[in-house]
């Protein structure tokens, strides 16, 4: 990519009054380049079955290419129009809760023929009015897109036969691993295979997730099938991968395998929301950002994010740049809002975009047309931005998936609060506030060696070639940090029957075979602080005790451990702990990796990269409504932004919720 885009979602077909002439106007003087159209309104495309009308789209298209600015084209096809379903109820997806009503978006059923059929002809009419437009330079297929809990007979008939295909056909086979003989669910004939809505089995439970999750891979790789036969060569395919939603995008999205879906896209792209005003701390926007780089070692594209949102996200002056920057720091190339302008009627009225209600100029456009002026003057320094990390975080669907099934706080009839998104940002956090930049790998991740340090939270369920590879990469010279919950079962949820944690124990130097929660333990030892949520009573097998459990019960136990493994360092931690024991741990291990800390923290947070010239990049960015001061200690460079020349040692000092750009 050339420039870096900045933009927004724009929708002529949600405007109260005909504005587009003064809506560009004020695009323009904001800096805008980049709009995408088109993905929320197949009804307003196709009024009735078979009856087109692209004339919203075409008149965009029009005044955007006048006014060079590019475009992308969503394709229309995760909200169905009302005549559809009126017309094939059975469009709609049937899940836990019983057949949809129609109404919001993403409630089909992403496999139904009938839908499939209607949402590849308004994909063809589509691009046959926009693929060769001058001004369109990529398209999105579809829009945040997951299975929508889809279970129907047709689906359930498919999961069927992806289980015999597994399985060769072997029902003893499937029984044994799933351990189908529990409270008699037992199946002995393909045909008697039951509604698999109903299951109590986790193993069973979780494969199905699992298949689920194949269906989003299935669905974007076909729509980008369709739009690949009519794009030119340098026009992209993207889509917006979303994470899990806490009311924000906080961790691992459990209905779409990234890794997986975005094998169909020629850039990965992102939706990232994440709080605002003194909430404000960078972390979803450097998670997401990580994960998204990660998935094809490149740079990607932020095709959503908050401009002014709910009142609780109405920026602090100075934090729409920040976090604009802060996009960059990750690699983005884009930072696109959503959206244009707030809405008027229905269920996003009050998601206000960077115009209100009233479309006049307020602080957070004023600050927009900051960030597009210097995005248009500096952008050639600063796109393009390339990392190379040494530590790397695991993540796993599968880990996530089986404990939802088997909760970490389980008890009898309640499976507790805390989730593997929880541990996992436990993880990331640490590091993301201890300066650590990281990639994400997965369990199928074969290149592991180059990485110095991999940390690995919670990772419950996975296969044994994978547990070999990380025992590998320790005793090849790799630092592996290890948290409870790892190694327990099988990819098919499936317990091991010897002592946990299962292969890894070999390079971890530990063993356990019981666990329980915390009351008020302490830990004590070469480190201190406090157990936390759920603990492993940890015997060691050679590994040295950094920390035991101080309890009159559980004293004879370690918590957190260190072991020497062929060439690496392996570490476990057998609870979750206060987060400065974690970050004395982290510390301790990137020491022995041979990774040197930054001596930066927050609310200072560093980030750096290779730029198109060759040259670093390091953003500092100050997440705090106070001026921070911090020693500059790298060669001599100059400030991207103010075009002044900056020295080593030299302190910069970075106003509230602000940002420096150095360029050395």
């Amino acid at each position: 990519m050339k420039k870096l885009l900045f933009g927004a979602a724009y929708y002529d077909e949600y405007m109260p009054y005909d504005r587009l002439d003064k809506d560009i106007e004020m695009m323009k003087k904001a800096g805008i380049n980049t709009v995408r159209i088109a993905e929320s309104t197949w009804s307003t495309c196709e009024p009735q079955d078979g009856v087109f009308d692209f004339s919203h789209v075409e008149r965009v298209m029009d005044a955007m290419e006048e006014a060079g600015i590019h475009v992308i084209i969503g394709t229309p096809t995760y909200a169905v129009p009302a005549w559809m379903v009126k017309a094939h109820p059975d469009v709609i997806a049937t899940t836990k809760n019983g057949a949809g009503i129609y109404g919001a978006r993403q409630i089909m059923d992403i496999t139904n023929p009938v839908y499939l059929f209607y949402a590849e002809r308004v994909i063809r009419k589509l691009m046959e009015v926009s693929a060769g437009r001058k001004c369109v330079i990529g398209f999105q297929v579809d829009n945040e897109t997951k299975y929508y809990g889809t279970a129907g007979k047709n689906v359930q008939l498919a999961f069927v036969k992806y289980l015999r295909k597994k399985f060769q056909d072997d029902l003893d086979a499937m029984n044994h691993e799933f351990g189908l003989d529990y409270w008699s669910n037992r199946i002995d004939a393909w045909e008697d295979f039951p509604d698999v809505r109903g299951t109590i089995n986790g193993s069973l439970g979780a494969e199905f997730e699992k298949f689920q999750r194949t269906l989003v891979d299935q669905f974007l790789s076909w729509q980008a099938g369709i739009v690949s036969e009519y794009k030119r060569e340098d026009q992209f395919i993207t889509h917006n991968l979303d994470f899990e939603w806490r009311g924000y995008s906080y961790g691992v999205q459990p209905d779409v395998n990234h890794l997986h879906a975005s094998q169909a896209l020629t850039i990965a792209g992102t939706d990232i929301y994440h709080p605002s005003q003194d909430d404000l701390t960078g972390t979803e926007i450097a998670f997401g950002g990580d994960m998204i780089r990660s998935l094809k070692h490149d740079n990607y594209l932020v095709l959503e994010t908050e401009a002014q949102g709910f009142p609780c996200w109405t920026p602090y002056k100075g934090q729409l740049r920040l976090c604009a920057y802060s996009h960059l720091a990750s690699g983005a190339n884009s930072v696109m809002y959503w959206h244009w302008h707030s809405i008027h009627n229905s269920f996003e009225t009050y998601w206000k975009g960077l115009l209100s209600h009233d479309f006049a100029e307020n602080d957070t456009y004023r600050e927009a047309c900051i960030i597009g002026k210097e995005f248009r003057e500096k952008g050639s320094r600063l796109v393009n931005l390339k990392k190379k990390n040494d530590v790397a975080v695991m993540v796993s669907n599968e880990a996530l998936t089986a404990l939802n099934w088997f909760g970490i706080q389980a008890t009898s009839g309640d499976n507790g609060e805390i989730r593997y998104n929880d541990v996992v940002r436990w993880i990331y956090d640490a590091l993301y506030q201890m300066n650590v930049e990281c990639d994400f790998v997965w369990p199928e991740s074969e290149n592991l060696s180059r990485y110095k340090a991999i940390f690995v939270p919670a990772l419950y369920a996975v296969p044994d070639s994978t547990l070999q590879r990380l025992n590998r990469y320790v005793e090849e010279g790799g630092t592996l940090v290890v948290t409870f919950k790892s190694g327990f079962a099988n990819e098919n949820v499936k317990v091991h029957v010897d002592a946990q944690p299962h292969i890894l124990k070999s390079a971890l130097g530990i063993s356990y075979n019981q666990f329980t929660f915390p009351r008020e333990v302490k830990l004590a030892g070469k480190l201190y602080g406090e157990a936390r949520v759920f603990m492993e009573l940890l015997k060691p097998e050679g590994a040295e005790v950094l920390a035991g459990y101080e309890h009159y019960n559980w004293k004879g136990y370690a918590a957190i451990t260190r072991n020497k493994y062929g060439k690496g360092t392996a570490y476990y931690l057998g609870c979750m702990t206060d987060d400065a024991t974690l970050q004395n741990v982290i510390k301790d291990a990137l020491g022995s990796a041979g990774v040197e800390l930054s001596g930066y923290s927050y609310p200072v947070i560093v980030r750096k990269g290779t730029n198109d010239l060759g040259k670093t990049i390091r953003y500092f960015l100050n997440y705090s409504g106070s001026e921070q001061a911090v020693t500059y200690k790298y060669g001599d460079a100059e400030d991207v932004i103010t075009g002044k020349e900056i020295k080593a040692g030299t302190e910069l000092k970075i106003p509230a919720w602000n940002v420096r750009i150095i360029e050395a």
